[in-house]
């Protein structure tokens, strides 16, 4: 597709803006202030976009329970919905859309909050997600109907977003000033990011996530009055459904947080997203129980420290949650106690509430970090280390392919708490078991670890039905039959690993559910393609108009994204800040290469050199090498993992896109590509991480020989703008 001077609009309608304070291409090819104009638009769509996308990843889940199993859902929906509304670059404004999309979006997760989803096929811990709901409310059998529901209507919030930007990005098409208006996309990208981290961090509520989003698009609303009278009545009734169906008391960077005391007993219960998370409760030996489920916790507590021939002197807490391992450390005469917890609010709960206050002991360290990274950092060493119930519960099933305790259930994480152990050091691990296989896992990964088998203790304690006991420290203890070991290990396909991370997986492999929803999610985005404009309709049914090589290259980087994103969270510690710098940098990288390129224009055959050079490097170099270094050193190496790929990544990218007729189209086929690659990250569950460099790398070799074969029949883009562009570019592919 080509911009003519106007904006295009369908066949046989009148032409109308595409959007509020329409920027006219050919003005702006005159006027510089217009120019100015779209730039500062596109850097405030920009950070809308990325603010709205990470508000939306963050609320959802917390009304639409079953969603925080996919936390992909709401990010490969964003790039579907943002592509489409690309694809319809030039045709009449959708702006009027977006406050309506938005206030459907909002209404129907308010109205499914109260409906419990279960699928007993898939996981029957799906039921712990209901806790604050009462016996009355309604059973749904099956979670693939709301999954789908929530990809279409967040994808619809995203379409008029997409096509405001692709206009104003033409604007800098049309003075072939592609790189620019790109460069503008990724600082107002960036600028999200960083904004939404920032309110994160201080513990703010999705009132004032919206609110954000809202008074944003005030200024990108047409000026039109009853546009405007439109978007006020949605802004304020969206405003107030978020604000009506609060029910959290705080926000982590990880949860929203809730609790629930009863009045005389010595206990409180902590919900995150509506889901029973933890009970902080009376814990030491001399306390009463109050009830015979309390008894059992707190006898189940004490069964690995009784097991001991000796006090231990130093013991590490991994997950220490609101405190009642620390509890019983102090009740079992530990002198030395380090608390190692994720959730800083959680942490803060534990010592206000607990009521045996283990946290106002002088013999306690807090230490508010991920465990894997802790393990990873220190050079501590342990008398004993216990794995608390650190699981991240409202992601407990096999549902979910990115955890918070991803790389703390591997046999590598095993092994780096047993490298902190003393010589006659051992490890206590409590779990809540649901399935079988994941019963054999962690006993197969300790048996690995410490090269024996570990003691089990099974029984129902409430807030866990196992107690693992490993090391030197346990050694004097019986150990199972050696035919009940075997048929522990036995027929164990695998080993949770960093590269295959999923303790909640039976084994590598990508189930039915899975393909099943990847196969709706893949014909929604079909749709909507083919519902974009007529010009796609009739290219795809006539093989041509499809921009591959964009497609492509947005599918390859986000295979990219992810795989570095994990990389880092393991290397520094899974915390949302973490994620934050990591596709802060991810954006800087890409911004700083496209601002390079458009001024000192690197040789294609460099970049491409440089960007199969560089994924192969890291594809073959271990993670190892850089976990456990010093700060400095392992900075360093991060840089240079995440780095130089996305550099020349986006130098290659940089190259291509500018000499794109229609900047808008080109930028809507690489979002699309990016929802396949969304969509392709599943099968890391089947392959592993470390092979979605392989697949990302193949993407990148198809771009290069599609550009080949380009050249190898003559084909050379236009200068854009031209009546040569309009032909050549719909017969390119």
């Amino acid at each position: 597709m080509h911009m003519d001077a106007e904006l295009k609009t369908e066949p046989n309608e009148p032409k109308r803006a595409s959007s509020v304070d329409r920027v006219d291409v050919d003005a702006g090819t005159k006027n510089g202030a217009t120019l100015k104009t779209a730039g500062l638009q596109l850097l405030l769509v920009s950070f809308i976009v990325l603010f709205q996308e990470l508000a939306l990843i963050r609320w959802i889940p917390s009304q639409v329970r079953v969603a925080a199993y996919f936390p992909n859902l709401v990010l490969i929906s964003a790039f579907l919905g943002l592509g489409i509304g690309c694809l319809r670059a030039g045709r009449r404004s959708l702006m009027w859309l977006w406050p309506l999309s938005l206030l459907l979006l909002v209404g129907t997760c308010v109205l499914l909050s109260g409906v419990a989803f279960t699928d007993n096929g898939v996981s029957d811990h799906l039921w712990l997600l209901y806790f604050d709901l009462s016996e009355s409310a309604p059973v749904v059998e099956g979670v693939r109907m709301p999954l789908v529901l929530m990809f279409v209507l967040n994808s619809l919030t995203f379409v008029a977003l997409g096509q405001f930007v692709a206009d104003r990005l033409e604007v800098f098409g049309a003075q072939s000033r592609q790189l620019w208006g790109y460069s503008l996309d990724l600082t107002g990208s960036l600028l999200g990011v960083l904004g939404f981290a920032l309110l994160s961090f201080m513990g703010t509520f999705p009132i004032v996530w919206i609110a954000v989003v809202l008074i944003g698009g005030v200024f990108l609303m047409p000026r039109i009055v009853r546009h405007r009278i439109l978007y006020l009545g949605a802004a304020l009734v969206i405003s107030f459904s978020v604000w009506a169906a609060e029910s959290n008391e705080a926000y982590s960077p990880y949860y929203g947080i809730s609790t629930e005391s009863v009045e005389g007993a010595p206990f409180f219960r902590v919900m995150t997203n509506g889901s029973l998370h933890q009970i902080a409760t009376t814990v030491q030996k001399g306390d009463a129980a109050f009830t015979e489920e309390h008894g059992r916790t707190r006898d189940g507590y004490h069964l690995p420290y009784d097991a001991l021939r000796d006090v231990p002197e130093r013991v590490l807490v991994l997950g220490g949650g609101t405190g009642n391992d620390v509890a019983v450390l102090l009740d079992q005469g530990v002198q030395e106690i380090d608390v190692v917890e994720i959730d800083p609010v959680i942490l803060e709960l534990g010592r206000q509430h607990h009521p045996n206050r283990p946290y106002d002991s002088p013999n306690v360290r807090l230490i508010n970090a991920d465990a894997r990274s802790f393990l990873n950092d220190t050079d501590r060493t342990y008398d004993l280390i216990v794995f608390g119930t650190l699981d991240s519960m409202t992601r407990l099933s096999a549902l979910s392919n990115v955890r918070l305790d991803n790389f703390v259930y591997t046999l590598e994480g095993i092994e780096a708490a047993k490298a902190r152990l003393d010589p006659d050091g051992g490890l206590v691990m409590y779990f809540m078991l649901g399935r079988q296989h994941i019963h054999r896992h962690l006993f197969g990964m300790l048996a690995a670890a410490f090269d024996e088998m570990p003691t089990v203790h099974v029984g129902d304690h409430t807030l866990f039905n196992a107690v693992y006991v490993a090391g030197p420290a346990f050694s004097h203890l019986e150990r199972p039959p050696e035919a009940e070991q075997d048929a522990y290990v036995n027929g164990l396909s695998k080993l949770p690993t960093d590269d295959w991370p999923y303790l909640y997986l039976e084994s590598p492999s990508l189930g039915s559910f899975y393909l099943s929803l990847m196969a709706i999610f893949l014909f929604v985005a079909l749709i909507g393609v083919l519902s974009a404009s007529k010009e796609m309709r009739v290219g795809l049914l006539q093989g041509r108009g499809i921009d591959a090589e964009m497609f492509l290259y947005g599918l390859a980087f986000l295979l990219l994204e992810t795989r570095f994103v994990t990389a880092m969270n393991l290397v520094w510690s899974a915390t949302w800040l973490t994620s934050a710098v990591v596709f802060g940098s991810i954006l800087a990288t890409i911004l700083a290469a496209t601002l390079l390129m458009s001024r000192f224009p690197m040789p294609w055959r460099y970049s491409a050199i440089g960007l199969i050079g560089s994924l192969l490097i890291v594809y073959a170099l271990p993670l190892d090498l850089i976990v456990g270094r010093g700060a400095a050193e392992r900075l360093a190496l991060s840089a240079a993992l995440v780095g130089l790929p996305v550099f020349f990544a986006a130098t290659c990218f940089a190259l291509r896109f500018k000499e794109r007729d229609s900047v808008g189209v080109a930028f809507g086929w690489n979002l699309l590509g990016a929802v396949a690659g969304g969509l392709l990250e599943f099968f890391s569950m089947s392959v592993g991480l470390r092979a979605l460099l392989l697949v990302a790398a193949a993407a990148y070799l198809g771009t290069f020989l599609l550009r080949e074969k380009r050249l190898a029949r003559g084909f050379r883009l236009p200068v854009p703008g031209t009546a040569t562009a309009q032909v050549e570019s719909a017969t390119a592919l």
